[in-house]
């Protein structure tokens, strides 16, 4: 991500190309975007959105903010932070066979 940002500011590129718009960033495409068109670039999605199932894509959204919190309270390394996020996966996991 720095690497085009570093392109954008140089002004070394008109447009970025993706497979499909969450690739980029999975919360706030819409700052990116943003950012982007300050320097009149474009983000151009090949495939636009990537079809999902409603609950799948909540549960890849949970397990992202919870990956996100883990992080910031028990940093990137953390034992603590992967046991965490396993186990809300497991979690999650058996709520969907439940369900």
């Amino acid at each position: 991500m720095l690497k085009l940002f570093n392109y954008v500011v140089n002004r070394q590129v008109d447009v970025v190309v993706v497979t499909y718009k969450d690739r980029p960033t999975r919360f706030g495409f819409d700052y990116l975007e943003y950012f982007l068109s300050q320097y009149g670039v474009r983000v151009e999605a090949v495939f636009g959105e990537e079809p999902k199932e409603a609950y799948q894509e909540l549960v890849e959204d949970i397990i992202e903010i919870v990956t996100s919190f883990a992080d910031k309270l028990y940093g990137m390394r953390s034992h603590r932070k992967r046991r965490l996020v396993e186990g809300f996966e497991k979690l999650l996991e058996e709520v969907e066979k439940d369900g």
